[in-house]
């Protein structure tokens, strides 16, 4: 099982702060630091403020070495989709090929009203997000000296140099994740090698799981060309005591914690949670981290679990 460190820097994050987490969970030995895409906090103040995901993961590009770096996932809503393949190109060339985009739909309204970006029905993100991944594709895979071109109902591209490229062939991976029953197994299936489920139960990853096995079937995919990953909030300890101190860090109910998921524990009752879910087809772990500062947390969890799972 691969695991990945998650934060959520609108929560109330500098880039020193996350950097400081991506170098701990490179020299740990993780094999990914992934930040989501938000500009408002669920909760709290958020102070010092938002960190745009792109811009932060170019810092982060050129100061580490190993790690792989991506974003768990930008909002098709935030970004035009040529700006967007640029800037990935870009840092995946400053990263050494390092890169990974998970992209979804969007959802927070509240951001959008607060930062005067457009929110359109769910359907029209839907469709934007289509419409995006194919341009994004399309500009990664036209080939040097070419020019793309595409028309959809909400991006036109004419005559683009569709420069610059990747570094990574074909291109970066693609991560879609979500519960969507019919349109997200299948823009999975088309464009991504790797699907996500955040922060769900186990019957809901074995179902969507399911779905997108199916999509993959249907596209005419090798079954092991997608990695199937789940997110999870974790809270670990060496005791009892202080897995309770690190669930009250972040202002979660120990209780509550233990429902709904399976990194609460010590890292030998984690290892025996995770079982149900390997066996559900789970691959790769995102762990969500949300007390940025607790960096011990990150080494009890790589000598305790990453270490008998690997």
């Amino acid at each position: 099982m691969d695991f990945r460190v998650f934060v959520e820097p609108q929560q109330g994050a500098s880039y020193s702060d996350q950097l400081a987490v991506a170098k701990a969970a490179e020299s740990l030995g993780y094999s990914a630091f992934f930040r989501s895409d938000h500009y408002l906090a669920m909760s709290g103040d958020g102070l010092p403020g938002p960190t745009d995901s792109w811009v932060t993961l170019a810092g982060l590009a050129r100061e580490t070495s190993t790690i792989r770096l991506g974003t768990m996932v930008s909002s098709a809503t935030f970004r035009h989709p040529g700006p967007l393949a640029i800037s990935v190109a870009q840092v995946d060339d400053m990263s050494a090929g390092r890169i990974e985009l998970g992209l979804g739909t969007g959802w927070f309204e509240a951001e959008h009203t607060a930062y005067g970006i457009p929110f359109p029905s769910l359907r029209e993100r839907f469709d934007r997000l289509a419409e995006q991944l194919d341009i994004v594709t399309g500009l990664w895979a036209t080939p040097t000296g070419e020019t793309f071109d595409y028309a959809g109902t909400h991006y036109t591209v004419a005559d683009s140099p569709a420069l610059p490229k990747p570094v990574q062939a074909p291109h970066p991976p693609i991560i879609i994740g979500g519960k969507g029953a019919k349109r997200t197994p299948a823009l999975a299936a088309e464009h991504a090698a790797e699907f996500n489920v955040p922060f769900d139960s186990l019957e809901v990853i074995k179902t969507q799981y399911g779905r997108v096995a199916e999509a993959v079937a249907a596209a005419g995919r090798d079954a092991d060309s997608m990695t199937y990953s789940a997110c999870f909030v974790v809270a670990a300890g060496r005791d009892d005591a202080e897995v309770a101190r690190r669930a009250d860090a972040i202002g979660r109910e120990l209780d509550e914690l233990r429902t709904n998921t399976p990194l609460v524990g010590t890292p030998d009752e984690i290892v025996d949670r995770l079982g149900p879910f390997a066996e559900a087809g789970v691959t790769r772990v995102y762990l969500q981290v949300l007390d940025l500062a607790d960096l011990d947390h990150l080494e009890l969890f790589a000598e305790g679990v990453v270490a008998q799972l690997r």
